[in-house]
């Protein structure tokens, strides 16, 4: 599903979880929590999982403050507040009263205050706005008020201001508001209804009053797929901030960015390095001295993100994570300056490693514990070198672990989700087999309860978006969906594939122009291979998946017979349209070989698209698909479905009215699911 990731479904779990006040003081559970009583896991339990997000160390180290979000279900909403964690006692203390678009908590420098963003305004005029805090008392006091919101914000290291984007209104608004609002279109989505305007760069003092604009043009700010502005970082001094810049606002060139640094003062910008694309995220040292940034290996879209250290005068720099051959997905400066934390998934696993400026990278000992959503802010460092995460295990939904070092254990802060950790849920374990191409591969199992090997069940395979993700033994949203569907008494197999992040980079690549065809024979392979563990019911499978996941369904049952049922969700069906309508768009271009539009290129897109083998389908199929899906247009459902329809194959249709790729409220996510859940019980059972 949408992420940064391309069109992962990771960003599920925190969309679709929430919160509601929370009790100053929340006990944690006994490690070892019997079941021998405890119910099976249901859809309704969907209300309760709580999701921890966005932890930030408190810069004298002895607090962390998170965003708790839970299930507002009379209101079908998410309700998230700032909650303070203690780290030496996990005592809480709600900072704020559930806020509407709460999200990126930061501390002042001193650790005075605490900024973060908000909704403010009503109805049309409703958007984000930085808010602070003071931590000795006293209400929130909001700062900007940017007409169309702020999108990132970041605190000068003195405290004295705050450097946010914001998009620009458009020139001719006036216009537009007596209904001269016809707009040329470039790369963007096929659902936008107005020209896309440029983010730029604002200084403001944190007591408020008026923004000064630091930069203007028709250049933009960077954004990427899912319109959300790089991240900014301050000089130590104070005297320049780092950011990335693309040529103009549509998102479909948002694979142009470059790195840049401003001089506050003169209001002079210089490009870090010579390259002209593909950079993001550059961050200041601790000394001012270098500058860490994300760039592609090799310079190919395809491929591993890798963190490159470069001068702060400028320069390309090295390449620090390319031994470590796994893609990073996030990257903080440790408070020596010596060596940053990464991370990113390894295996079935997501972890972190200590990566030194001159040496191999180091992997953190999590236990069993797993990174969160990498959509989500999931990771800080302290100035004393602690770590603080949301993270998961395979019976324990996401919470809030600190170590108090890198060589140190993780500890659990917080135990919101103790309910769903006591359900009776099925065991989670990795599974590995022999792929196609020589690739040795990997996914996870889901059995469900009271399994027995002795036993045949009928398998359900649950595939992971993105392409660019993997599926993790960590009890995020996925897994939760996937504990459902094993509850019904079905094995879940959630296979990873070419194109995975997850066993380097030579994996992640071999997917470029092989988007479909090697993914699904990867699958397959891992299908025979479980299949052989003796278990597996053969003549009752089933398959689905969301996204990514989705076009794999829709791929899987074209070309192969063996389904007795598929669900496939928001599936890519025409790679033509995805090209042309979504606002991912041009940029698939990188994965199949260039443009459709092309004569070379157009044979590709035709074999790489479900749709053209759309009569072979004879599985039962439920489609599923927003309509207002930028990322995958329902253009492609609607087409699946008349190719099934009109072909004599039992099909539903499940249309979704919101403006999402997924629906992000809790009532509409839970009715997904019972279509999903119900429509393999009707035809696996």
């Amino acid at each position: 599903m949408g992420t940064h990731s391309k069109t992962g479904c990771s960003a599920l779990f925190a969309r679709y979880t929430s919160l509601g006040m929370l009790a100053a003081l929340v006990a944690i559970a006994a490690p070892g929590r019997a079941r021998a009583q405890a119910r099976k896991i249901e859809l309704g339990d969907l209300q309760k999982i709580v999701s921890v997000s966005n932890p930030a160390i408190s810069p004298d180290g002895k607090s962390i403050v998170i965003i708790v979000t839970r299930v507002n279900w009379d209101e079908d909403r998410h309700d998230s507040q700032l909650v303070l964690v203690d780290i030496a006692t996990g005592a809480q203390r709600p900072l704020t009263n559930v806020r509407k678009g709460l999200s990126s908590p930061q501390w002042s420098p001193s650790g005075d205050r605490l900024a973060f963003l908000a909704e403010a305004g009503e109805g049309k005029n409703a958007a984000a706005q930085i808010f602070v805090l003071p931590m000795n008392g006293g209400e929130a006091q909001q700062i900007t008020s940017a007409p169309l919101g702020v999108q990132q914000f970041a605190w000068r290291p003195d405290g004295a201001f705050v450097a946010f984007s914001s998009p620009d209104e458009a020139p001719n608004k006036a216009e537009i508001e007596k209904h001269h609002d016809l707009f040329e279109v470039g790369d963007n989505s096929y659902l936008d209804t107005s020209a896309p305007t440029p983010s730029h760069l604002w200084m403001i003092s944190a007591s408020g009053g008026t923004a000064k604009r630091l930069t203007s043009n028709a250049w933009s700010l960077s954004k990427d797929e899912d319109h959300v502005v790089s991240s900014l970082s301050w000089s130590p001094d104070g005297k320049q901030i780092c950011f990335s810049r693309q040529p103009d606002p549509h998102v479909g060139d948002s694979e142009k960015t470059v790195l840049e640094i401003l001089d506050v003062d003169s209001e002079r910008i210089r490009q870090l390095t010579k390259r002209n694309s593909f950079e993001s995220k550059g961050l200041f040292s601790p000394d001012g001295s270098k500058v860490a940034y994300w760039f592609p290996r090799d310079g190919d879209f395809n491929n591993e993100n890798e963190i490159f250290v470069a001068s702060s005068t400028g320069g390309e720099g090295t390449d620090l994570t390319r031994a470590l051959d796994r893609n990073v997905r996030h990257a903080i400066w440790m408070p020596d300056g010596k060596s940053l934390l990464v991370s990113g998934n390894d295996g079935t696993r997501t972890a972190i490693w200590i990566q030194p400026l001159d040496g191999a990278a180091r992997k953190v000992d999590l236990g069993e514990v797993n990174l969160g959503s990498d959509d989500l802010v999931v990771v800080d460092v302290g100035k004393d070198g602690s770590i603080a995460f949301a993270g998961s295990t395979p019976d324990q939904p996401t919470e809030l672990y600190y170590l108090a070092s890198p060589d140190a254990k993780p500890k659990r802060l917080t135990d919101f989700n103790h309910l769903i950790a006591t359900l009776d849920l099925g065991r989670t374990e990795p599974f590995e087999w022999q792929g196609p191409n020589g690739f040795a591969e990997d996914g996870v199992v889901v059995y469900p309860p009271s399994f027995s090997r002795e036993k045949k069940y009928p398998l359900v395979l649950f595939i992971h978006g993105g392409p660019t993700d993997a599926s993790t033994t960590g009890l995020g949203f996925t897994r939760f969906v996937a504990q459902l569907i094993a509850s019904r008494r079905y094995v879940v197999f959630e296979p990873n594939y070419r194109g995975s992040d997850n066993l380097g980079s030579k994996y992640q690549l071999a997917i470029a122009k092989d988007m479909v065809d090697g993914p699904g024979r990867d699958i397959m392979s891992g299908i025979a291979a479980l299949e052989k563990q003796g278990f597996i019911d053969e003549s009752r499978v089933g398959v689905s998946g969301w996204s990514y996941g989705g076009y794999m369904t829709s791929w899987l049952i074209g070309h192969y017979h063996i389904w007795k049922a598929a669900v496939s969700g928001a599936a890519s069906n025409s790679r033509a349209d995805a090209y042309n309508l979504s606002d991912y768009g041009v940029k698939w271009r990188f994965m199949a070989g260039g443009s459709p539009w092309r004569q070379e290129n157009a044979k590709g897109y035709e074999e790489q698209s479900p749709i053209t083998y759309a009569t072979a389908i004879t599985a039962p199929t439920l489609i599923l698909h927003d309509t207002g899906d930028p990322r995958v247009p329902i253009t492609n459902a609607y087409a699946l479905y008349h190719a099934l329809k009109d072909n004599g194959v039992t099909v539903k249709f499940i249309a979704i009215p919101v403006a999402a790729h997924f629906p992000h409220d809790p009532v509409r996510t839970s009715d997904v699911f019972r279509y999903w859940l119900d429509w393999f019980d009707q035809y696996l059972k």
